[in-house]
């Protein structure tokens, strides 16, 4: 029987801290719920002392999980530890993940601290947790480029303490996937306690080699791999949750561990956080790229007609990516409408939030003769408004002909306050953002702008994604309609929404 490969998902943690995924604890409530269906085993759910939102955030999902286990992340440091301790107090299942740096530059530079402080404060930040879960994860912070015989040291020293899981991290990316591999086997057999825990490892992308490096350290010993949906992350992001699980799960001939993941949930979770986050999921990407089961050359269409194992390695219904999708339309009951965002893995708080929903759906139906899942999905992101929402849209008109600037005229309702403004731009879409910034003076600067169908045809909904810089803060902001000026007002308003709320928000790193 194969070892269980441990799926620790970080997402919302992690995920997180690529600039403009910054997401509201509403939603992170919504996208751990969705690695709960796909039986994640370990949700990450934030960093609880980097503000009062992340706690509450962390707080917020231990109490709504209960079949995975919901994870701290907290420096090696009392008041983090106990921060942490006191967010997951709700959960069924907790656990800790403390950390500190053990390589020389990290050190030296950033700890300035000596090697044996290193570990008696690593030491030290385990015992404290341990009085609040029974369950403490250790990480190295750049493990991929410490000393390993230091490694070996600190990692002895806090299983004896007691960790119950190492993670190695390879935080900047830097090594390559035979090397990586070879670390991991070489801890595993060197340090003399290292079969009381696990080892994890939690790869970067930076090169590219996030997931080569996961399966790497699987196939030497690992049996956790830290992940994220998508490969979010910061910088270049992290391996893959979905990349890692169905390599594993397609190729069994050469891995003797299996993950517990549901992977039908995979696609659906994946459109989730694209949506949330406004990070878009590029066609070709492994696993969940609209690309990824289509066949365009002639050789490969005619292989697959005549069997599908001439060159699909997996099955598309595997992963989530469903054949027989139910369409709805105006005649579609709130029964249907209920049933299908149900199967989708959507839930809704309240009746009142499912009904303004519904109407939403059916305004949509009456410009478009069928709705499909890509809608559903983008109808519910953009429902779901931001925490203390200041400035909502009203109506928007814009006038755009041959020959003439194109001007829009656009009501807004910033802190329930009603104001009217008109402005010409290069373009209805630039004409709508500057008569926004009229109104609401946030001074930010549109760092991208990028529009998605969601379905096929003309009558597709448009979906917007926007970028907001101010101060070295950067936020997105998401909107869909049929009408794609619209869409655009929505998603310039939501990530102004976002960067008008205020955030003391630290970083783990620092």
């Amino acid at each position: 029987m194969s070892d269980k490969l441990i799926i620790f998902d970080t997402t919302l943690r992690d995920g997180e801290q690529s600039p403009g995924a910054s997401m509201t604890k509403d939603e992170k409530v919504r996208i751990a719920k969705s690695l709960e269906r796909m039986r994640v085993d370990i949700i990450e759910a934030g960093f609880p002392i980097a503000s009062v939102g992340d706690f509450e955030s962390v707080q917020a999902v231990a109490n709504a999980v209960t079949e995975s286990r919901v994870c701290g992340l907290a420096r090696a440091l009392d008041n983090d530890i106990d921060r942490a301790g006191d967010a997951l107090k709700g959960a069924n299942a907790s656990r800790i993940h403390t950390f500190i740096a053990t390589s020389p530059i990290h050190m030296k530079m950033k700890l300035r601290m000596e090697p044996d402080q290193v570990i008696e404060n690593a030491v030290k930040a385990v015992k404290r947790a341990r009085l609040y879960t029974d369950d403490v994860e250790f990480s190295p912070e750049d493990a991929g480029r410490s000393d390993p015989d230091f490694l070996c040291r600190i990692l002895e020293a806090v299983i004896d303490a007691g960790a119950s899981t190492l993670n190695i991290p390879d935080t900047v990316g830097y090594n390559l996937p035979q090397q990586f591999g070879s670390l991991i086997h070489s801890l595993r057999e060197r340090i003399p306690n290292s079969d009381k825990a696990i080892f994890s490892v939690h790869c970067h992308n930076d090169l590219g080699l996030a997931v080569a490096n996961s399966l790497s350290a699987v196939l030497n010993g690992a049996r956790q791999v830290e992940c994220t949906v998508n490969g979010l992350g910061e910088r270049a992001g992290n391996a893959a949750l979905e990349e890692v699980v169905m390599a594993v799960r397609t190729r069994q001939d050469l891995f003797t561990c299996d993950t517990t993941i549901d992977t039908s949930q995979i696609v659906s979770a994946s459109r989730l956080v694209s949506g949330i986050t406004g990070f878009a999921v590029q066609p070709n990407k492994a696993i969940v790229g609209v690309n990824a089961f289509a066949h365009e050359s002639g050789i490969h269409q005619d292989g697959v007609l005549k069997n599908r194992e001439t060159y699909e390695i997996m099955r598309a219904e595997d992963v989530g990516w469903n054949t027989n999708r139910m369409v709805l339309g105006k005649h579609s009951g709130r029964n249907a409408f209920r049933s299908r965002l149900e199967e989708l893995g959507i839930e809704f708080d309240s009746e009142t939030e499912l009904n303004a929903t519904f109407q939403r759906f059916k305004d949509l139906a009456d410009k478009k003769h069928e709705v499909f899942d890509e809608d559903l999905q983008a109808l519910v992101s953009d429902s779901k408004p931001v925490e203390s929402e200041r400035v909502r849209l009203i109506s928007l008109k814009v006038c755009s002909e041959t020959g003439e600037t194109p001007l829009a005229a656009i009501t807004l309702s910033v802190d329930d306050e009603e104001r009217q403004v008109e402005m010409m731009g290069s373009g209805p879409v630039d004409a709508a953002f500057k008569a926004i910034e009229e109104i609401v003076k946030s001074k930010t600067e549109l760092q991208l702008y990028s529009v998605n169908n969601i379905t096929s045809g003309t009558d597709s909904q448009g979906e917007v994604n926007v970028r907001l810089e101010r101060g070295g803060r950067i936020v997105s902001g998401q909107g869909a309609d049929t009408d794609i000026v619209i869409a655009s007002a929505r998603a310039y308003i939501h990530a102004l929404n976002k960067i008008l709320m205020p955030v003391d928000r630290a970083h783990p790193q620092v």
